[in-house]
C-alpha cells in the first residue's frame, strides 16, 4: 500500500528556496537542517523535498509538481499580491477537465501548478 509521495526538485541555492517556500508561500522547514545540498518543507499536508544541483541551468529545468487545493482563490492572490513568476499561460483558468488552475514558478524554474476541483 502507498502512503504519501514526497517529490524532490532541484535547487541551485538552499538559501533561496528556503526563502522562497518559506518567506512566500508559508511552507515550515521540516527535519534536521544542518545538510547544505538538502532542504525539507512542509505546508498542511503536501511536503516538497529539495536536492543541491549546481550545475542547474534553470532554462533548461523540467521540475515540476501538481498540488491540490481547496483554496485556488487564496493561493491565487497570493501568489499576484507577492509578484510571484507566473508564467503567461499560468494564470487561474477554468480547465476542461473540471478544475480551476494556476502555476507558478520558484526560483530555479521549477513549475508549481495549484489545482482545485470545480464542484
Amino acid at each position: 500500500m502507498l502512503t504519501e509521495i514526497h517529490p524532490r526538485l532541484p535547487m541551485r541555492n538552499k538559501s533561496a528556496t528556503r526563502d522562497f517556500y518559506v518567506g512566500q508561500l508559508g511552507f515550515e522547514v521540516i527535519g534536521n537542517d544542518t545538510f547544505p545540498d538538502y532542504l525539507m518543507v512542509r505546508k498542511d499536508q503536501v511536503e516538497i523535498h529539495f536536492f543541491r544541483f549546481a550545475g542547474l541551468d534553470p532554462l533548461q529545468n523540467y521540475g515540476s509538481v501538481y498540488l491540490r487545493t481547496d483554496h485556488i482563490q487564496e493561493w491565487y492572490e497570493l501568489a499576484r499580491s507577492r509578484a510571484l513568476d507566473i508564467p503567461e499561460l499560468g494564470h487561474l483558468q477554468h480547465k476542461p477537465w473540471g478544475v480551476r488552475e494556476f502555476a507558478l514558478r520558484d526560483p530555479d524554474m521549477n513549475l508549481l501548478t495549484f489545482g482545485e476541483l470545480i464542484g
